[in-house]
């Protein structure tokens, strides 16, 4: 019972229920109940009484049939591990059953957005603005958006748009451009709170790619990687990152508030992953892919817990898959030379429990920029550097042992929904399919790569490689072209 406020002549009171339904999101119920100062009578009884007995009925009736719609705020979803808690799924996209809700034409980036109360954002890049837009979530129509401006050009020819998602905390939406800007907005308006040019203030010399990591959300906290360099590094060429060295930043943490720099920690360069923020024996551990292998560390301090080495020895080779973390395991992976390894990790120390082989063929997951799924001792998630030597497979967490593979070529992207994998590949091709360990089982597809409805040409133009998300029962998938909202989950259940 939490005491919201208070007056001359009135007391109002707000209980509030909490539950955990598993599988299921946390479920909040309130009821506001108000007397007069000083009185209490059976009235009052009766009124906390009735408040009670409508949470539990709130509670009971958001867990029977499909379950509570939930948001999507943060990269890969509120768990960081690509998988949503909604169930009740449309399992045939035939003839149009898959309802197209709206679309919104995209200029430069690759990120998908995020969700929250009713609305989408997303993250673009305009001219020579980076762009945060923020949609209704069933409508598509805009509501506000906010421009900052952005110099960056691509060292290999790829766009030079933002990498990343926006991230959503209480009131205020972060966003951290390809050219290391992260920025602070009020959610209601776009109101610009504050704003860092990271790389400028730490020295980061320009990698292959650009700024790619995704703000996270800890305490009071935003946290990035950074890697930034010392001064004497700032002569050398883009890219020369054989040689330069670090400047205590490759974890930098600020206060969401007002930017304010919370702490920093490690020489190691930013890689294209995003910080993960595990549980072990009830202690929080960050975990960050960094360039150069695995760092764990004390979010709250700030302070390096170990690091595992962990990079192919090419100068090119990039790690961009999130950390897998299952009980108090943790899978780390890349698709360049060494590929896969599992570790067992306490808050001081690990144990290499398997590595694959040095043979590309025999390796078990080579996992470029998607992130795979981990579901029921399993891992599910494209292999492979390009499309010729990509698959869609599922293999054993415990030994790495392939279960099965559709060796189709072409890399994708996954979202785990329902007892299904939403599976998008970069040319636009969706299909739903089971989340069987023992054969690739597909239910239903759609090719997004055609026309579609008044479109002409590809509705959604390669690549495509953001994996999908689902917020509310909405689907959203992107490609180069465009952002699509399709309804996943009927309202009425059907």
């Amino acid at each position: 019972m939490l005491l919201s406020s208070t007056c001359q002549d009135t007391v109002t009171f707000e209980f509030t229920l909490l539950t955990f339904c598993p599988p299921g999101p946390l479920l909040r119920a309130c009821v506001t109940v108000s007397w007069s100062a000083g009185i209490v009578t059976r009235e009052l009884i009766m009124r906390s009484f009735i408040a009670w007995t409508i949470c539990w009925l709130v509670v009971f009736v958001s867990t029977s049939g499909p379950l509570a719609a939930a948001d999507w705020l943060s990269f890969l979803g509120p768990t960081a591990n690509g998988k949503s808690t909604e169930t009740g799924i449309l399992t045939d996209w035939s003839d149009g059953k898959l309802k197209l809700m709206w679309t919104l034409d995209l200029d430069t980036s690759y990120g998908i957005g995020a969700v929250d109360q009713g609305r989408y954002f997303q993250f673009d890049r305009v001219g020579d603005v980076e762009r945060l837009i923020c949609l209704d979530a069933q409508t598509g129509r805009e509501i506000w958006h906010a421009d900052q401006p952005v110099a960056y050009r691509d060292m290999y020819g790829y766009n030079n748009g933002p990498r990343s998602s926006p991230v959503i905390a209480g009131s205020r939406v972060f966003t951290y451009g390809v050219a290391g800007r992260l920025s602070c907005f009020d959610k209601t308006n776009g109101k610009l709170l504050w704003t860092q040019s990271l790389n400028e203030e730490f020295g980061v010399i320009q990698n292959f790619f650009g700024v790619s990591c995704c703000p996270v959300i800890y305490k009071d906290m935003v946290i990035v990687m950074v890697g930034g360099s010392p001064a004497a590094d700032q002569r050398l060429p883009l890219g020369s990152l054989d040689r330069v060295s670090g400047n205590n930043s490759g974890i930098v943490a600020f206060r969401q508030s007002d930017g304010k720099l919370v702490y920093q920690l490690s020489d190691e360069l930013a890689s294209y992953s995003t910080p993960v923020i595990a549980n072990v024996d009830g202690q929080d551990v960050g975990l960050a892919f960094m360039r150069g292998g695995l760092l764990a560390f004390d979010p709250t301090k700030g302070k390096e817990l170990w690091h595992f080495p962990w990079r192919a020895p090419r100068l090119e080779s990039v790690n961009a898959a999130l950390p897998i973390v299952r009980d108090n395991e943790v899978l780390i992976s890349e698709c360049y030379d060494i590929g896969s390894a599992l570790l067992e990790f306490t808050v001081n120390d690990y144990q290499l429990l398997r590595q694959d082989p040095a043979s590309r063929r025999n390796q078990s997951m080579r996992a470029h920029w998607a992130t795979p799924i981990q579901h029921e001792g399993y891992l599910f998630g494209c292999s492979g550097r390009n499309e010729p030597d990509s698959d869609l497979r599922c293999i054993r967490w415990s030994d790495g042992e392939v279960m099965w593979v559709k060796p189709n070529r072409i890399r994708t992207s996954l979202l785990w929904i329902d007892d299904h994998f939403v599976v998008l590949d970069e040319r636009g091709h969706m299909e739903l399919i089971k989340d069987s360990s023992d054969a690739y089982q597909p239910v239903t597809e759609i090719d997004l790569s055609e026309a579609l409805g008044d479109t002409e040409g590809p509705f959604l133009r390669s690549p495509c490689w953001a994996a999908p998300i689902v917020a509310n029962g909405l689907l959203y998938v992107r490609g180069a072209n465009r952002v699509a909202c399709f309804q996943l989950i009927p309202p009425d259940g059907t």
